[in-house]
């Protein structure tokens, strides 16, 4: 195999994804729904043969990788590159918190592009291109192999876009769920998309979707 399989996961749902609350490199810890979402996604990972795991740092996604990790006795390597979004002002605040406290911010977050820095945080692309390079760095290394990458909803929606060419600016028309399973492979720089959203390892009303701010 002269590719690379990435099989790339969302956290399970957190505290603040009930709550609508940024979080971006802030964390709240898994939900009772999030933990079950994530044993349910370590089962299904483990009838895979991959070489390794990694995962984000933040504790949302290194709680979800520690149950897979559980399941699948994979040790956890962990990349600050996979973080989500830095939100900047924004983290830890709900939408109306946020328009009510930063007015000004909140609309140019909303019109100025993905070149706009969030104030103390980053920008899409910024965020984007973090996201690719640590993936294509792990494709080269991993050619051959499958792997395993416990993440956030803003890379996905990153690595969705860069494969199928969608402008970071373009309105985002789809989804990304908790413990989702979403497997891409690479191959000397290129990239095909395999699967995408695939929840049938989670029972019904165990899914959530995502926002805007990829909370």
């Amino acid at each position: 195999m002269e590719q690379a399989q990435l099989i790339v996961v969302r956290h399970g749902e957190t505290e603040w994804n009930l709550e609508g609350r940024r979080q971006g490199h802030l964390d709240s810890p898994l939900t009772a729904k999030g933990i079950a979402q994530s044993e349910a996604l370590a089962q299904r990972l483990a009838n895979y043969s991959f070489s390794s795991l990694y995962s984000s740092d933040l504790g949302r996604a290194y709680q979800t990788a520690k149950l897979i990790s559980d399941t699948t006795g994979h040790t956890i390597l962990v990349d600050q590159r996979l973080r989500e979004r830095n939100l900047g002002i924004f983290q830890g605040l709900k939408g109306d918190e946020i328009h009510k406290a930063y007015p000004e911010e909140l609309l140019l977050h909303k019109t100025g592009g993905p070149d706009y820095i969030i104030p103390q945080g980053e920008s899409a692309r910024q965020q984007a291109q973090r996201n690719i390079s640590c993936l294509e760095e792990f494709a080269l290394k991993h050619t051959g192999e499958i792997i395993v990458i416990v993440t956030h909803g803003g890379l996905l929606n990153a690595l969705f876009r860069h494969i199928l060419s969608i402008p970071l600016e373009a309105p985002r028309r789809f989804e990304f769920m908790n413990a989702s399973i979403n497997i891409f492979s690479c191959g000397k720089g290129n990239w095909m998309l395999q699967t995408w959203g695939e929840i049938s390892h989670l029972q019904p009303g165990e899914t959530l979707g995502e926002s805007d701010f990829y909370v």
